[in-house]
């Protein structure tokens, strides 16, 4: 059984991402990492070449700026990636999503269950998105607790915008999502751990492909009864990255509830009342 790991990344430093650290947290259970580097501004293709891992296949291209719908750019990208990939499975991490050393024979043995398993086209992830600060998690409806992100290499797969998997069926024209079995593993999502200027830098750049004016950032402008305290250990890889800050992250007291926060705070209610997950899932759950 080989496992490839895939990304795409472009102007990685510039814009705050852990990508080195994401890259060597997967490093230890795969065969390869094809990582498709984007003409940047910044260091990052020469950070990645100082890995000087052999796993590593580095490909590079270059973005189209006319792309400017739906974030269709992202999408071209990763597929970029994911098919020079050589491997029975393909992992995507995004460049600010860690792997914990604790989970890496979890996600071996998966895998190895799951091989021969026609029915299990992806495998699915619990998820922690850090807020703030490194003690700090979000848990809403309004930010997905669990994602596919490693897909069989053999299904015909396409990423829309970056983010998810469609799967092609037989008749070729209908897409849906994948049929997705749990590693039992987590990743550990450090995005909004960044700083606000490396963030807003970020988003600025990536809302023009989705044809849309950005917005400023501003941490604290969020519900606070969303964050929870995060207890356990953070991988060995994101150790050195991490900001030094201690207790929970603290929202602005004041913060106006927006429509959607409003509609996520009530769907917290029916999950508490009714034993419901509400958050969205982008794969079809396939029960072992």
């Amino acid at each position: 059984m080989r496992i490839s790991a895939f990304t795409f990344i472009r102007n990685g430093t510039i814009f705050g991402f852990p990508y080195i650290e994401s890259i060597r947290s997967v490093l230890p259970i795969v065969d390869e990492f094809v990582v498709n580097v984007g003409a940047s501004d910044d260091d990052t293709l020469e950070k990645i070449i100082k890995i000087d891992d052999p796993k590593i296949r580095i490909i590079q291209s270059q973005w189209s700026d006319k792309m400017k719908v739906g974030g269709y750019v992202y999408g071209q990208q990763k597929m970029i990636a994911q098919f020079n990939c050589t491997g029975d499975w393909a992992f995507y991490l995004e460049g600010d999503e860690i792997i914990h050393e604790n989970d890496l024979t979890k996600i071996v043995d998966a895998c190895r269950v799951y091989k021969d398993d026609e029915r299990v086209e992806a495998l699915t992830f619990d998820y922690y998105h850090f807020y703030g600060n490194s003690n700090s998690y979000l848990d809403s409806p309004g930010w997905y607790r669990r994602a596919a992100r490693i897909i069989r290499s053999s299904v015909r797969s396409y990423a829309p915008d970056g983010l998810y998997w469609h799967v092609l069926t037989s008749k070729s024209k209908v897409a849906r999502y994948p049929k997705s079995a749990h590693t039992g593993a987590s990743i550990y999502h450090y995005g909004w751990v960044r700083s606000e200027e490396e963030m807003n830098r970020k988003l600025e750049n990536v809302q023009k492909y989705w044809n849309n004016s950005h917005r400023r950032i501003d941490y604290r402008e969020i519900d606070q009864t969303i964050i929870r305290e995060f207890t356990g250990s953070h991988p060995k890889a994101i150790l050195e990255w991490l900001p030094k800050e201690d207790g929970l992250f603290r929202a602005n007291p004041d913060h106006q509830l927006t429509r959607r926060e409003k509609k996520h705070r009530f769907m917290l209610h029916l999950e508490s009342w009714f034993g419901l997950e509400l958050s969205k899932k982008h794969f079809i759950e396939i029960k072992s």
